[in-house]
């Protein structure tokens, strides 16, 4: 039977975003069931700063309502009263009223200012916050669904298509506010003056709806495609970009630019069947809003004496309908955006919903200071994709010795040391740390005592001095210079323009790659872990590189444990316990000299390796 972790996982794939060919179609069923209200009210639970405020904002709303409404009926009062009044003109009482219109205007003016400043604050601040929240979740995801999702589709989440919401608060947003608003205020004005003619009205308007209903349906469906054309354009860009070198080395350029093409020019013809729906509001609206107008005054015209309207009433009357045709207009021509930023909003939405496997402990244990010991008992795990990245593994690792954990390529070596980060939990079974389980561990001790050196040795685009410090905020440059100077490195920081100061780029680019490991292993001497783990950190360097890291390596594994992901086997050689991974399983344990005299994978690996040292002299 599977376990409850195994479950989860087997039917998690239908929820994220850009997994397998079958839990693709899965998600294409389940977002053409979506409707946009469902969108709107997942996203308000999610951003609750939408709703702050939200009595004020409706009030200033009203008010500018109001003052767009009191002009007609401003209109309607001087034609009845001042100009057809029994005394005939009224001077005072048009100036009076034209008075009354200007202050109005001014307030009018003034309060949408302020709703509309107050409108962009809570939608900025609103975008600010999902940006990070998002951004904090795909931080807390486990290793699988980093390796299941193309960086440039989990980068697309939390730039293009939360920018598309941000575009959409700028204006679209708003107009929903405040033409609803208006649209509520005209007609419950032009009731007042005749219900009559305000149920020919919405009678005109009526069918209208369900056509901007099935546009607004078709083109949520058209822009949820664009937004996955989008994010697969991005995906295909960062991939160029990223492999610019090997692309370049190889030839690769037409394949590349291929793909690119390929991808641009999905996303047009998507972009353009989208605006297709878009380009039916002009003609709808115009359509409606000519025989809204003609019915008034047609109705109006034949019935209007007797529905007991003056001459006043009835043009105030045609100049409230073109009040409400306005923010109808408004609103078709919002309706675009709002498919735009509503598919953003459930791609965005979709990522939240992945849930978290690696939840953290509330009161989590701090780890002891020095050496960890470490035991590891009928442990499995696996990707959602199936099958056993590793299984039964069983190993007990003392404090401070040196481990080698070596393997072929695929044998589950480096997934088994990034379990022991935490990066992902087992799928079964469990790992001590110190004496405690690791997912008891509290999250900031998990961070300071067990320390990765990943193979690539990635700095961020800083100095040194920020690279190293990142391991401990606060740390001074003599902290740092301490760092490198503890691991025997002073002499290599010497040869650099600016010493610890220096700038090395994007992704480390301006060091080499046996520089960027320096950094690496500086960074993690200032953490001063009690477990140390390195990923094949000599595997992609010179032999010149190799003895300062090697030197380096034997000096920063001192007085902690240490884990070697081991490509070259001279690691191993050195090591107090070599762990030999085999499809997933611990299939060999021991000393070099042993496992040599076993004649067993362990022999078969080292053998291997020695005969390609050799022939490379």
């Amino acid at each position: 039977m599977k376990s409850e972790r195994q479950v989860q996982q087997s039917t998690r794939g239908e929820i994220g975003d850009e997994r397998t060919t079958t839990s693709q179609k899965d998600e294409d069923g389940e977002h053409q069931k979506t409707a946009a209200l469902t969108v709107l009210r997942r996203g308000l639970k999610v951003s609750p700063e939408l709703r702050s405020g939200a009595a004020i904002t409706i009030l200033m709303a009203l008010i500018v309502a109001s003052g767009s409404l009191a002009i007609p009926i401003l209109i309607q009062q001087i034609l009845d009263k001042g100009l057809t009044s029994t005394n005939g003109l009224d001077s005072g009482f048009i100036y009076s009223s034209c008075i009354i219109a200007l202050a109005l205007i001014v307030i009018v003016t003034v309060t949408q200012r302020a709703t509309y400043n107050r409108l962009v604050k809570i939608a900025e601040t609103t975008i600010l916050e999902l940006r990070i929240r998002v951004f904090s979740h795909l931080q807390r995801l486990s290793l699988a669904d980093h390796l299941e999702a193309r960086k440039g589709i989990l980068t697309a989440r939390v730039t293009s298509d939360i920018e598309t919401l941000s575009q959409f608060a700028q204006w679209g947003a708003i107009a929903w506010i405040i033409d609803s608003v208006i649209i509520l205020g005209t007609l419950t004005v032009m009731a007042i003056y005749s219900w009559q003619l305000t149920l020919v009205v919405i009678a005109i308007y009526l069918p209208i709806i369900p056509i901007l209903k099935a546009i607004q349906r078709q083109q949520f469906l058209k822009y949820r495609e664009v937004r996955d054309a989008v994010s697969e354009t991005m995906g295909q860009v960062s991939e160029a970009v990223m492999a610019a070198p090997v692309i370049r080395s190889y030839g690769y350029q037409e394949t590349v630019r291929s793909k690119l093409e390929t991808a641009n020019q999905t996303q047009f013809k998507r972009q353009v069947k989208a605006h297709k729906f878009f380009a039916l509001l002009a003609p709808v609206m115009d359509t409606f809003s000519a025989m809204t107008i003609g019915g008034i005054v047609v109705v109006g015209s034949l019935f209007g004496p007797e529905m007991g309207l003056s001459s006043g009433e009835m043009i105030a009357f045609v100049f409230l309908t073109t009040v409400l045709i306005a923010p109808i207009w408004e609103l078709g021509e919002v309706l675009d955006q709002t498919q735009t930023a509503l598919a953003g909003w459930w791609k965005v939405l979709s990522v939240l919903d992945i849930p978290i496997e690696v939840e953290e402990p509330t009161n989590g244990i701090t780890l002891p200071n020095g050496a960890l010991p470490i035991e590891v008992n009928d442990l499995y795990f696996n990707y959602r994709t199936g099958g056993n990245v590793l299984k039964n593994i069983n190993c007990v690792i003392p404090a401070g010795i040196n481990v080698a954990v070596v393997g072929a390529t695929g044998s589950g070596k480096t997934t088994f040391v990034k379990l022991l980060t935490r990066l992902a939990d087992p799928t079964e079974g469990t790992i001590t740390i110190g004496g405690f389980a690791l997912h008891d561990v509290e999250t900031e001790s998990r961070h300071t005592t067990i320390q990765m050196v990943p193979q690539d040795g990635f700095l961020f685009n800083e100095t040194i001095t920020d690279n190293v410090a990142f391991a401990r905020p606060g740390s001074s440059d003599a902290d740092v210079e301490k760092a490198f100077d503890s691991l025997g490195l002073q002499w290599w920081l010497e040869t650099l323009p600016q010493g610890i100061h220096t700038h090395v780029g994007p992704r480390g680019e301006r060091l080499s790659v046996g520089e960027r490991q320096l950094v690496a292993l500086a960074r993690a001497q200032l953490a001063n872990p009690g477990l140390l783990i390195l990923d094949e950190a000599t595997s992609a360097v010179d032999p010149e590189t190799e003895v300062a890291l090697v030197s380096a390596l034997d000096r920063l594994s001192e007085g902690r444990t240490t884990i070697s992901v081991a490509h070259r086997l001279s690691t191993a050689e050195r090591s107090d316990l070599i762990l030999v991974f085999n499809e997933g399983a611990i299939v060999e344990t021991g000393h070099h000299s042993e496992l040599v005299n076993n004649e067993g994978i362990y022999a078969t690996l080292f053998d291997s390796w020695l005969g390609n040292t050799q022939s490379e002299k």
